[in-house]
């Protein structure tokens, strides 16, 4: 280890000679001295999976809701939704892209608002505004209507994730982070399943009060958002030092984890010179681009699936039913793909992977020219589609959470992310256009040619990455202790290594 940093006089690295001075704060203990101290009362093991058991599930069901309320349109729209509203043309694929309109524009001022408050107020709150509006979209009369609700639905839902991927690395270690952010965003394949089953037991409300039941799918699944968001400002947590299921010995033990491996630990106010560090760094926008490149896949599929399945001639209470087996092979991938990755520690060739496996499945699709003669060769290709995407996905998600180092930095880099991916989103929303079904040739060589230069972006940020950790092994060891440095100056400093 080595000497302490004076004040006032801020190291200097050579490009020459490694350096090798510590880099620790003098008189303070190691956090691997720190854990040793506490092994005695604190198993290590428990302890992290008694995180998991308070922390996933219960941002784990608010992303299903998420994805839930702003998918089930999907189920809506062969249930009358188009005819009752007046739709003509691509008006529908309109309201979709008024969604994301909105959520890109207020991603990265969520995650301001949560870094200026607290995950227990604004996740919950964003969840009841959302519900709420998931809520209204079942009373809308007219085109407009809808529009406004869609475009509002987006706004209240862009804080969530972002939120909760940088939620995550205030609890958990870097190398710890991949696969709980994998389970999380495994609820969306669980959403697209339960949709699927929602969507055919409401259908038979048709009748109650309106003609078609597309009106109670809004209203009932809206109406469950809002009642478990009043239950989140409970079970949602706030940061290691004030949950109150922690004893004091676990909150040391978690403060020296953190410290070993991260900057969780360190008390960074907010700062406008660290959202700009964000966007000035290339990575970060490299990171938003692996994103968006599975974006427009990701949401064409789970906006249009049912669709999708219905143009091969399945009536369409069936076509919801065929729905839940992609989805619920695209979480079983999901979660296999994200372990694997995990144990090697290796991200960049488990999303490539997986990029490949999807791009099969677009293959599928399009080979097919005569889908309602030949349903089951399409249908085997949405499974390829979603047992790649969905991986794929939660992976790339997970570069900002593992690789940004400075708290703000992080909250924003995430932010970005999600926006720049979902500008994906909202070129996909126009792309599946009526009268292109059943083979959707235009939509599904989109998503192909997407999935491809997915990987190309992932590629290339390997080899970015890697080269720009041999650089560093030239300047400066990597130091793992971050949160007792007192001259760490986030992942610009060369002590910092990336993940790939």
């Amino acid at each position: 280890m080595a000497e302490p940093v004076t004040e006032g006089k801020p190291q200097q690295y050579s490009e020459s000679v490694p350096d090798k001075r510590p880099s620790v704060d003098p008189g303070s203990v190691t956090a691997s001295e720190t854990v040793d101290l506490e092994t005695d009362t604190v198993n290590e093991k428990s302890l992290l999976r008694k995180l998991d058991i308070r922390l996933l599930p219960a941002v784990g069901i608010l992303y299903l809701l998420s994805f839930l309320d702003r998918s089930n349109v999907a189920n809506a729209r062969i249930q009358g939704l188009a005819a009752d509203l007046g739709m003509t043309g691509n008006q529908y694929l309109t309201g979709l892209t008024l969604h994301f309109i909105g959520y890109v524009i207020f991603e990265i001022p969520c995650n301001i608002v949560l870094k200026r408050t607290t995950p227990r107020f604004w996740l919950p709150t964003l969840t009841i505004l959302w519900g709420i509006v998931a809520t209204l979209m079942g009373i809308v009369q007219n085109l407009t209507g809808f529009f406004i609700a869609r475009f509002f639905l987006g706004v209240a839902e862009s804080g969530l994730f972002p939120g909760v991927v940088y939620y995550f690395s205030m609890w958990y270690k870097r190398r710890e982070r991949q696969f709980r952010i994998s389970l999380f965003f495994g609820a969306a394949a669980l959403a697209g399943s339960f949709g699927g089953i929602l969507a055919y037991g409401i259908s038979f409300m048709r009748g109650t009060v309106w003609e078609h039941g597309w009106r109670w799918i809004f209203i009932l699944e809206g109406i469950a958002t809002v009642v478990v968001a009043v239950g989140a400002y409970w079970f949602i947590y706030n940061y290691p030092d004030t949950a109150e299921f922690l004893t004091d010995k676990e909150r040391k033990f978690i403060h020296a984890r953190l410290a070993s491996d991260s900057d969780a630990t360190h008390d960074e106010s907010f700062t406008w010179d660290n959202v700009l560090r964000a966007l000035k760094d290339t990575k970060c926008w490299l990171y938003g681009l692996s994103f968006h490149t599975m974006s427009l896949p990701l949401y064409t599929f789970s906006l249009f699936l049912p669709s999708i399945i219905a143009a091969l001639g399945y009536r369409a209470a069936t076509a919801q039913l065929l729905t839940i087996p992609p989805y619920a092979f695209a979480f079983l991938t999901t979660l296999t793909v994200a372990s694997v990755s995990e144990r090697l520690h290796k991200r960049a060739v488990f999303i490539i992977g997986s990029a490949i496996l999807a791009i099969i499945g677009y293959i599928m699709l399009l080979a097919n020219k005569d889908p309602i003669a030949r349903p089951s060769l399409s249908y085997a290709g949405t499974f390829f589609a979603a047992g790649g995407i969905y991986p794929a996905t939660a992976l790339a998600l997970s570069w900002p959470a593992i690789n940004v180092s400075g708290q703000t930095k992080r909250a924003v880099a995430n932010a970005m992310q999600i926006s720049i991916g979902n500008l994906g989103a909202v070129l996909g929303t126009q792309l599946y256009r009526s009268g292109h079904g059943p083979r959707y040739i235009v939509g599904h060589s989109f998503a192909l040619g997407y999935l491809a230069g997915n990987v190309i972006v992932s590629s290339l940020l390997y080899l970015i990455l890697s080269r720009e950790n041999k650089r560093r092994d030239g300047i400066a060891p990597e130091v793992e202790e971050i949160g007792h440095l007192v001259d760490w100056d986030g992942d610009e400093d060369p002590r910092w290594r990336f993940q790939y």
